[in-house]
Formats: structure tokens, sequence, C-alpha cells
């Protein structure tokens, strides 16, 4: 099974959001926050606390953690206003 860091991870959905911005930072030993912004003028669309994550994790949970931050941004934002972002 394919393990990576937390700095890899980050760089997956980083790449995943794309063209969104995407930072991501551990918050505690388990957990982390998840920030999706304009990258144009830097404005945070979606900031999220408290998704459980691990310093090194493998290719599920970094789908999990994906799929958490859609579903919230999908909560928050109207489908047609992501439009924009490809």
């Amino acid at each position: 099974m394919n393990k990576m860091t937390f700095p890899n991870a980050c760089q997956v959905m980083r790449w995943h959001f794309h063209p969104m911005g995407f930072e991501g930072s551990m918050d505690a030993p388990s957990s982390m926050v998840a920030r999706l912004f304009d990258r144009a003028s830097g404005e945070t669309l979606i900031a999220i606390a408290g998704i459980p994550c691990a310093t090194v994790m493998n290719a599920a949970d970094v789908e999990r953690i994906i799929e958490a931050v859609e579903a919230e941004l999908e909560a928050f934002i109207p489908p047609h206003s992501l439009s924009a972002y490809g």
C-alpha cells in the first residue's frame, strides 16, 4: 500500500483542487486544518478544522480527506459558483 507523508499528501490535495488554492496544516497530532482559497485574490473560500489525519497516510486516507473537503465546499458554495474554477 502506498504511504505518503503529510506534506506529500497536501501536495496531492493541491493538485486535486487546482485551480483553487489549497493549504493544509496539522492542528493537533491527529487532525488538520484545510483551507481552499482563490489564488488571484487570496480570499478564503472555506476552512475546515479538525479533519482526522496522520503524519503518514495511505492513498485511501487522502481520498477520504478530499471527499470531506468537497462535501463541505458543496454545502457552502452553490455549484454554479464553482464553474469559474473549472
